[in-house]
């Protein structure tokens, strides 16, 4: 028996995510069409820019809805975190009864669920790693569709903006195969590390109980900072740096993509930037304590790191970012470009 419900999480994301705009059938299948055109229209403009090709015969963009995101995506937690939750029994060393785990299954399943709800009506694009499964390229119809009309922005230029973000991650993996591997295996050691025993679960509760207030403060990483060791924030930085490198250096692509390919490029740009921030103070709260404020900083420093590199040693002095884990930035080099420099290219 699983101690997540998986296939609750996805009842339950399905059940709480908001419904998409309004449109009719005829409007549906234009916007699905005209979306597969733009992903596929950017692996050019991308591969060019970028300097790095994705396949020839990798399969075209996947146009999804709300729900059907939520399905993958539950997909891709339960292959990444069934070590960890694996771990968690095994350090505990009796398994619960089977009353036990099928409710423990749906609290957790619908935790998952409610997460992966409001995470749902926000996300764009995904390069789904998919462990254990066939990496694919999302593009979620509705969200396009409703973030375009919420900033006013020419809805062709918006996909086409987006698909070339969504398109350098695609990129970034299927030009360097080695690093697919990589982000997996070191997300799931630190997701079996992070896994708490009881005993240290009880002090969690208690520190987020006594520190809530520090966690809605500007600067937080949500409550993540609350139950990891020195060691672990320490792991949680590698990996924040590789995350930062790949955000940062989708956002440079779609950006230095877009003069030739998108007239309204900038105005785009300086409007999504500020719906980075969050809408209102309650969704803004709630982005602090789940450390998505964090996330959004990485575009940002990755961003800069990026351009600062591109500058000193071009873009193929920094495609060397991928040849190996050795070569990609350490935590200390996103915020020091020039180390990097001095390190990978001495």
């Amino acid at each position: 028996m699983a101690y997540v419900d998986w296939e609750f999480a996805k009842t339950t994301g399905r059940a709480l995510v908001p419904a998409g705009p309004v449109v009719s059938p005829a409007e549906a299948k234009a916007e699905v069409a005209a979306i597969r055109a733009a992903a596929r229209s950017a692996r050019g403009p991308v591969a060019e820019t970028a300097r790095l090709h994705t396949p020839p015969d990798a399969p075209d963009a996947l146009v999804v809805d709300r729900a059907t995101w939520i399905s993958l995506n539950v997909d891709s937690m339960a292959a990444l975190l069934e070590p960890a939750v694996e771990a968690l029994v095994q350090r505990r060393g009796t398994a619960p009864g089977p009353a036990a785990q099928a409710v423990g299954g749906k609290v957790t399943g619908a935790e998952s669920g409610a997460l992966l709800a409001f995470m749902a009506s926000k996300v764009l694009g995904q390069y789904d790693l998919a462990p254990d499964g066939t990496p694919s390229l999302l593009l979620v119809a509705p969200n396009l569709m409703a973030t375009a009309r919420e900033l006013a922005v020419d809805p062709a230029d918006f996909r086409t903006w987006v698909c070339m973000h969504e398109e350098t991650h695609r990129v970034q993996f299927t030009a360097n195969p080695w690093l697919r591997e990589h982000v997996i295996a070191q997300a799931r050691h630190l997701a079996v590390d992070l896994a708490p025993d009881q005993e240290r679960m009880h002090e969690i509760v208690s520190r987020i109980t006594e520190r809530l207030p520090e966690l809605f403060s500007e600067g937080s990483t949500g409550v993540a900072e609350l139950f990891t060791t020195p060691e672990q924030r320490d792991q949680l930085a590698r990996l924040t740096a590789v995350m930062s490198l790949l955000e940062g250096h989708a956002d440079v692509v779609m950006d230095d993509v877009g003069p030739a390919h998108i007239p309204t490029v900038a105005a785009i740009r300086a409007k999504f930037t500020t719906r980075r921030k969050g809408a209102g103070s309650a969704d803004r709260l709630l982005r602090r304590l789940l450390g998505l404020e964090a996330k959004m900083r990485q575009y940002h420093d990755g961003a800069v790191f990026v351009r600062a590199v591109q500058e000193k040693v071009g873009v193929d002095g920094f495609n060397a970012v991928w040849t190996s884990p050795e070569t990609l930035p350490q935590p200390q080099e996103i915020a020091d470009p020039l180390a990097w420099v001095r390190r990978v290219h001495a």
